[in-house]
């Protein structure tokens, strides 16, 4: 049927990469339109500069910051500041007391107060819960009717903590105001305090702390799964504590499963603020806990985040901050710019020179191929921050030797096919089918380097790695789409079938060796009159079989030409002396 033939599956495979093509632009066009981009990279701070704010250390107990915090706060913040894309922030020790951020561009008033938080996570029990706005001086409960606690607390659950003060600012604190979210790191470990929760409106009494957050093992998000273990359609938090953290959430689930709401609830506070309070359902033994709710992939990342990275050990106060300029500059940038134009063109030179016309075939591959990897840049910009730096440059201009190298052992299986006696459309056909493994190799070895170096080294180093690797599969989807499609509909040229000198493809220009035509005499190899193409591996083994027959024909053949040249020398000599 037409719609199986090459050309229509060739045509269907162009038909997928205009897709890929016109939906990303699509994407970008709308991240245009709503002002979330403007349609270029963003860039590196090596590139465009950027602030530097230079961060001065200090422990909640006034200790002096030892080597181990350091080295954790250093992680933590570049953790915080790159997320989950790539920003090219560099973050630094400056000595033994200071931390040095540089970040590209400014940075909005979020992403300050995270990298200036103290992070002092904890887990609190609530106590009771009321509104989020603060009660009218006329409805507020008069404290004097409330009597002192009885008893001393059994526990972080017990309404032993609520004293008349304590319910009076509970009545007043308004989690509305503008200053309500706040950053508090002077929370008292051992009291019940108030806290507001910004996600759901609510406003908690909340026993002292009974879990610290460097009790945390490690937390992770993902989709929630049945008994069976089949993924569910609702997103979760995976939490995980140490040993003396297990044992203490082991009590705290205790006591909370089963009790009434609000108090069987824990909260979990960073710096103050709620960011997820959690009823128990379950006594937890192992210290794993899955925490659920009205969650999207977002926010759940967010709050794993925040569990992951929250405990850390200590405070920053910014001792200066000041706007820098790019440390490579514009210049750079141009003449890196040229420098990969430059490499473009000697590829195009060598491949016009080596394989004629078929080398606007590599061109169109290399421009395409660039294309793609522009438009991902600028939607990995928009979307997950990522910025180039001019080691990511480099990371492209490097690509486009890798993916000439695609074409080259594409279009030399091809070579070696019609040597062996195969028109050009059948070459192509086989060609492809010896090609397409090495090229598929090649790639995925490139992106497994990409992905290694990328975990293994920071800062501009990263942004090398990940445009290999993204080069690499863009390499990968356009040779699959665009380059063998293609080949298949120029196969079925006149042009390119015929074997015309500026098609690449010349015959005479393959070393192709004269095909024996019987009793002593050769003729010149021509395109249409060679074997038709095999399908299968049966058709292959016997068209290996015929080529060896046929191989060995010719020697025959040749070696009877010579001896009937021999004899009929030897005929004329005899005659001669006869005469």
């Amino acid at each position: 049927m037409a719609s199986k033939t090459p050309q229509s599956r060739a045509r269907r495979s162009l038909a997928w990469l205009t897709a890929i093509i016109v939906g990303l632009g699509i994407i970008l066009g709308i991240g245009i339109a709503t002002d979330n981009s403007n349609g270029v990279p963003l860039l590196a701070l090596d590139l465009e500069g950027g602030t530097q704010m230079v961060l001065s250390p200090e422990t909640s107990t006034g200790e002096a910051v030892t080597s181990e915090q350091m080295s954790q706060a250093v992680e933590i913040i570049r953790q915080r500041v790159d997320g989950s894309g790539v920003s090219e922030a560099e973050i630094n020790t400056q000595g033994d007391n200071n931390v040095v951020v540089s970040m590209p561009g400014a940075p909005d008033e979020q992403t300050r107060e995270l990298i200036q938080a103290s992070a002092n996570m904890e887990f609190r029990s609530v106590i009771t819960s009321g509104p989020f706005t603060a009660v009218p001086e006329e409805e507020r409960t008069d404290v004097s009717d409330i009597p002192e606690p009885e008893a001393e607390p059994e526990n972080g659950s017990d309404p032993n903590w609520i004293t008349p003060e304590l319910y009076d600012e509970f009545q007043s604190t308004d989690c509305s105001a503008s200053d309500a979210n706040q950053v508090r790191d002077n929370l008292p470990a051992d009291e019940a305090v108030i806290a507001c929760d910004f996600d759901t409106g609510s406003k908690y009494i909340l026993g002292p702390m009974e879990i610290s957050g460097d009790q945390i093992d490690s937390a992770d998000h993902g989709m929630s799964q049945t008994p069976t273990g089949v993924s569910a359609s609702s997103w979760v938090v995976n939490i995980a504590f140490e040993d003396e953290g297990s044992a203490a959430f082991r009590d705290v689930t205790q006591r909370l499963t089963g009790m009434n709401p609000p108090q069987n609830q824990f909260a979990i506070l960073l710096d103050g603020q709620i960011v997820s309070a959690p009823a128990s359902q379950a006594v937890i033994t192992d210290g794993r806990a899955q925490i659920s709710g009205d969650f999207n992939e977002e926010s759940a990342a967010q709050l794993a985040e925040q569990l992951e990275y929250g405990a850390l050990p200590i405070t920053f106060e910014v001792e200066s901050e000041q706007q820098i300029s790019a440390t490579l500059g514009q210049d750079q940038l141009f003449w890196g710019l040229v420098a990969g134009l430059i490499g473009l063109g000697l590829v195009a030179v060598y491949q016009f020179f080596q394989y004629r016309a078929l080398g606007l075939v590599t061109l169109s591959s290399i421009v395409i191929m660039g294309f793609l990897t522009y438009l991902s840049i600028v939607l990995l910009g928009w979307s997950d921050n990522y910025r180039l730096s001019l080691a990511g440059i480099a990371g492209i201009i490097v690509s486009i030797g890798l993916t000439a190298d695609s074409f080259i052992v594409y279009f030399e299986r091809i070579k070696d096919e019609m040597r062996n006696g195969r028109p050009f459309e059948s070459a192509v056909n086989y060609g492809w089918d010896r090609a397409k493994r090495t090229i598929t190799v090649s790639k995925l070895v490139n992106v497994l380097a990409a992905v290694v170096l990328y975990f293994v080294a920071v800062g501009n180093v990263r942004g090398f790695a990940f445009t290999l690797g993204l080069t690499s599969i863009a390499d990968l989807i356009v040779v699959f789409l665009f380059t063998h499609p293609v080949m298949k509909l120029l196969a079925t040229t006149k042009f390119f079938a015929s074997g015309h000198p500026m098609s690449g493809m010349d015959p005479s220009l393959l070393g192709q060796k004269p095909l024996y035509q019987g009793a002593g005499r050769v003729r010149e190899f021509r395109p249409d009159e060679a074997v038709a193409p095999q399908r299968g591996k049966k058709n292959t083994r016997s068209s290996k079989e015929a080529q060896k027959r046929q191989t060995i024909a010719e020697r025959r053949a040749a070696e009877r030409a010579e001896a009937l040249q021999t004899t009929r020398s030897s005929d004329n000599t005899s005659a001669q002396e006869d005469s």
